[in-house]
């Protein structure tokens, strides 16, 4: 499996509050659209049922570490080693998409991550992507966007 992370981001690793998104950035959503279509999206419970719904043509893995969630549309996983054992010999495409504690746990496991990087910050977020060490990826400025006068880029970053 190709494992990547995608993920919005203020200045200070702000990814939302109140379970939904900070900033409305169009263009965004669109770069998110083309990135995960045709993909597989892991994401944590919490996540989903942020969504409007199934985000068509992908295919949702969603992490739930309590039992009693059930839903025939979607994969769902109790733990990660499961995952892994049934993933890693796979040739797919999976782009993790939240939440903090997910991308907490996948940071480490990913060679690629997609950032967009929001020139912008909100003091009353309450979820943040993990820190981690910028010295550790090669990052590549991929695109630029400004939306409702927010400016943000597309980030690629590789581990070295």
């Amino acid at each position: 499996m190709r494992l990547n992370i995608i993920a919005a981001i203020g200045k200070n690793n702000e990814l939302g509050k109140n379970n939904d998104l900070i900033w409305h950035l169009p263009n965004d959503l669109k770069f998110f659209k083309k990135m995960t279509t045709g993909k597989t999206i892991l994401m944590g419970k919490n996540t989903f049922d942020s969504l409007p719904g199934l985000l068509p043509n992908r295919k949702h893995i969603v992490f739930n570490f309590s039992k009693d969630f059930k839903n025939d549309e979607i994969e769902i996983f109790n733990s990660i080693d499961d995952f892994i054992k049934k993933y890693k010999t796979s040739d797919e495409d999976i782009f993790v998409i939240g939440g903090a504690s997910i991308y907490k746990q996948f940071i480490d496991k990913v060679n690629i991550m997609y950032l967009t990087e929001i020139n912008a910050e909100d003091k009353k977020a309450d979820v943040f992507f993990p820190c981690f060490n910028k010295d550790e990826w090669n990052k590549n400025v991929i695109g630029s966007n400004t939306d409702n006068n927010i400016e943000y880029k597309h980030v690629k970053y590789i581990r070295k």
